[in-house]
């Protein structure tokens, strides 16, 4: 539990450590009024759970702290938005379409909302 635990944290911290540094090249690279920084953090993210994830899939043997510390760590504070991709595509991969379906729509809808009240709330 403890080795566990540190992966995580080694790879959170360098994870929210590359969120931070690919997010400020990208928007001072192409600034735009389209969040381009975070959308390249997230289509990144993406790329990197698909891949780790089939490695896995084909080497289930591989190092489980190996596993802990890339995905829940590095990717988890490099974007949840990979983690949400993935576990929508393993619903629609196990035949649960329509749980799909309500998980992106509750996932985006919901949390838009939870979001503008946060704001809400302080304003």
């Amino acid at each position: 539990m403890t080795k566990t635990l540190l992966v995580v944290a080694l790879g959170g911290s360098l994870g929210a450590l590359s969120r931070y540094g690919l997010a400020q090249w990208v928007t001072a690279t192409w600034p735009r009024a389209f969040p381009l920084g975070t959308f390249a953090v997230n289509l990144l993210g993406c790329l990197a759970i698909g891949i780790l994830y089939g490695l896995w899939l084909a080497r289930p043997e591989a190092s489980p702290l190996l596993r802990q510390g890339l995905i829940v760590g590095f990717l988890g504070a490099f974007t949840t938005f990979s983690t949400f991709s993935l576990d929508t595509l393993r619903l629609m991969e196990s035949g649960e379409s329509l749980m799909a379906l309500g998980y992106i729509l509750l996932s985006v809808c919901v949390c838009l909302l939870a979001t503008w009240a946060g704001l809400a709330l302080t304003r």
